[in-house]
């Protein structure tokens, strides 16, 4: 048989990936007798990568994807190019099933490829491509260490002993005496990293802004057999790629803590979901500072002119790092500790200022929460997880649309979440994920994204390629009807079982993990109540693309289910039951009445004004659940009643937080972006702005103005930018002005 190039390489003698994660180490030299315009170069790795040329670093990718396709990535090289020898270099790190990154697939066939699209003038034949001339090595030195022994979704701290062999690899002048790498044949390659199958990146380059700690503690010495500890502080929580610059200390053992806040009280183990932090001032220094640390052994080779450098692989989050040194018998010189603040480049065009300063404040840490809840995927929290849920993710899109009108890491989400299809029809509560994460109402908010798409950008041609994928969905809840008509229990509370029919992290449920306890008794209110709003914005859907049977079939099956809901699971007073077979109660069951129509408007807001009047009757929506809270109050003409509703965000600024936490009940993490709601309300709702006809071809303006005396703004739309400015009178009416930038914007 014939030997087959695939253009992909890996190292000669690795351990085993199917153990251990791997760091990969490839380095080539070129010469080039002048500096080229451009250079630009593809490359791919399976797993994580880090591009360097001539020692700087140059990207790092490629994007998440899944074990359905992989992308590839194009880097301009020219600004780091020189005359003479050029110095490409690239690690990678692989992960084996046993211990990986939940949300990045890894095949058995770990490499890296790379080709440049600038060639030879007579050959024909790219000028660099990975090939078994490029020299290669694993760093034996760096190994992952799990965050935590229960649940560690990251798996990317480190513990690294650095080599002679390879410190200093990246840059012009390292004698490399390495073996060559060895190439693939292409039969031996796992088809995915084919390189005809590699698709470009959908997404832009993550945004890197070179930022210092304030008050920075650096540069200082540490002397012989000594420890010391320092704490820096970035101002803000946020996610960046640290780099630490170092002289002399050979054998020191070094600490990078980070931190998402000062702790009251820390869990002696973490050994149960329950298991969290208590956290009160974020910023309360007489408090303590705990969290997921990188070790790194001093190596000694650094000088002030020429420093041993150190940095994480891949990006961290924090708002405090707490740096730890111990010396051995040669003193320490600490030269530099900063980072590049990293993120998806979010463009924000939106601006609202009202009646109330506080929330500006409040915007401010939504605004930051989204943007560091968004990477490659939206993200549950950067520290914790970094996993794309669909719940999460569906109110982080909106977020984006109301204040950037970009839909580009919308678009991946929603192939994303296409692509996780189960055999039963229902997706990924999470994905990318290499495993099963099943909530079966999480797949009615990935029908809601594309609702959501439908009426901002309208884009047909997106909403039928993923029809199959929700009628399959709608098709899994139709098929677990009960008798009565209702929907079965189709979940229960999280592992073992298969199927986790979490709710809201409301506190009344935290004994049976976010899921109603009616659970323990039969099927789920909620439940019908989301498979009816997934059939309402399929039909939606169906109708906008001239779907017309398709539409109907959809309808019949809500109506049958709207009535069935009404006939088991409300009580004489109008309220709904949490299940048909119980006497419990909560605000979501009433919320979701209202959306879906199950309950006039009339009912529905008094119900809803029983919750809020009777909390200890009715399990409350958490942070989580607000954006459909806050809906649900204004269909039924109660938006007034949100004002007591941010009570949460003000005491997240209470408590010095600078981003969202997850909650207030559990308050695991600091950063969660669907809490970002005021992105939404000031805009969408407060001004009013927001699209009254699929692709917005028309803009509906109707403010609310709830407890504000004026409020104005620039609204960004996919059509241009709206502008808003009120102002109640003296007899309580509005005066509002309205004007836009273009004549494409049509008001209705």
């Amino acid at each position: 048989m014939n030997h087959s190039h695939s253009g992909w390489i890996w190292l000669k003698d690795p351990v085993s990936v199917q153990e251990t994660p791997v760091f990969g180490c490839f380095r080539k030299e070129m010469t080039l007798a002048s500096v080229p315009g451009s250079f630009p170069v593809r490359i791919c790795a399976d797993g994580r990568y880090k591009l360097y040329c001539n020692g700087a670093f140059c990207e790092a990718g490629p994007c998440k994807s899944d074990n359905h396709l992989r992308y590839y990535d194009e880097v301009e090289l020219a600004p780091y190019l020189h005359t003479g020898s050029n110095v490409v270099a690239i690690v990678v790190l692989h992960y084996p099933p046993q211990q990986c990154n939940h949300s990045v697939f890894c095949t058995p066939t770990p490499g890296v490829w790379l080709q440049s699209l600038t060639c030879d003038p007579l050959s024909g034949i790219p000028l660099l491509q990975t090939d078994a001339t490029w020299q290669a090595i694993q760093d034996t030195g760096r190994r992952i260490v799990s965050e935590n022994p229960f649940f560690a979704p990251l798996q990317i701290y480190e513990s690294c002993t650095p080599c002679k062999e390879i410190s200093g690899w990246t840059a012009p002048g390292f004698l490399c005496t390495w073996p060559n790498a060895v190439e693939y044949d292409l039969l031996d390659l796992s088809p995915v990293l084919y390189v005809s199958a590699l698709k470009p990146r959908p997404i832009p380059f993550l945004r890197r802004t070179r930022r210092e700690f304030a008050g920075q503690a650096v540069p200082f010495r540490v002397g012989p057999y000594s420890t010391v500890s320092v704490v820096l502080d970035a101002g803000e929580l946020t996610t960046g790629y640290l780099f630490l610059r170092l002289a002399g200390g050979a054998g020191a053992g070094v600490e990078l803590l980070q931190a998402e806040c000062y702790l009251k009280k820390v869990p002696l183990h973490y050994d149960n979901y329950r298991d969290h932090p208590e956290k009160g001032d974020r910023t309360d220094a007489s408090g303590i500072l705990a969290g997921y640390a990188d070790h790194y052994t001093v190596l000694g080779t650094g000088t002030e002119s020429r420093p041993e450098e150190y940095e994480p692989f891949w990006f961290r989050t924090f708002r405090y790092l707490k740096l730890s040194i111990t010396t051995k018998a040669e003193p320490l010189a600490v030269l530099g500790l900063d980072y590049e603040e990293t993120g998806y480049p979010l463009e924000v065009q939106t601006q609202v200022e009202t009646s109330d300063p506080e929330m500006r404040r409040i915007w401010e840490i939504s605004e930051r929460s989204l943007r560091r809840c968004m990477h490659e995927t939206y993200e549950d929290c950067p520290y914790y997880e970094q996993m794309q849920y669909a719940m999460d993710s569906r109110s982080q899109i909106l977020f984006t649309y109301a204040i950037a009108a970009d839909d580009r890491l919308a678009r991946q989400c929603m192939e994303a979440f296409r692509r996780s299809v189960r055999p039963n029809g229902l997706l990924n509560a999470s994905y990318p994920n290499i495993g099963n994460n099943i909530i079966p109402g999480f797949s009615v908010y990935y029908i809601g994204m594309l609702y959501d798409h439908m009426m901002y950008f309208g884009d047909a041609a997106l909403l039928c390629r993923h029809l199959p994928t929700v009628d399959g969905i709608l098709s899994y809840f139709h098929n677990h009807l009960t008798p009565q008509g209702l929907v079965d229990k189709i979940g229960d509370i999280d592992a073992p079982h298969p199927q986790w029919s979490f709710i809201d992290w409301a506190e009344e449920w935290d004994a049976t993990r976010g899921v109603p306890p009616a659970t323990l008794q039969g099927p789920l209110t909620m439940e019908s109540l989301l498979y009816l709003l997934g059939l309402q914005y399929a039909v939606a859907i169906c109708r906008y693309l001239g779907q017309g049977q398709t539409a109907q079939r959809y309808q019949s099956r809500a109506d049958a289910l709207r009535q069935a809901i009404n006939r088991c699971c409300r009580n004489p007073d109008g309220t709904y039951r949490d299940g048909p077979q119980v006497q419990q109660f909560s605000q979501h069951c009433q919320v979701f009445a209202v959306l879906t129509g199950t309950c006039t408007p009339e009912e529905g807001r008094a119900n809803l004004l029983q919750t809020l009047k009777h909390p200890e009757q009715y399990a409350q929506c958490s942070v989580a659940m607000m954006p459909y809270l806050f809906r649900a109050l204004e269909q039924c003409d109660l938006y007034e009643q949100t004002q007591a509703l941010w009570s949460p965000w003000r005491k997240m600024l209470q408590y010095h937080l600078t981003t969202c936490a997850e909650d207030l009940i559990r308050q695991r993490s600091d950063c969660h972006a669907w809490g970002a709601l005021a992105l939404y309300e000031l805009p969408s709702v407060v001004l009013g702005v927001r699209p009254a006809a699929p692709g917005y071809a028309k803009v509906s303006v109707h403010p609310h103005p709830a407890q504000f005396r004026w409020a104005k703004g620039t609204v960004i739309t996919p059509r241009g930018k709206v502008f808003v400015e009120w102002h109640k009178k003296a007899d309580e009416t509005l005066e509002v002005k309205v004007s836009a930038d273009n004549d494409n914007i049509i008001f209705c």
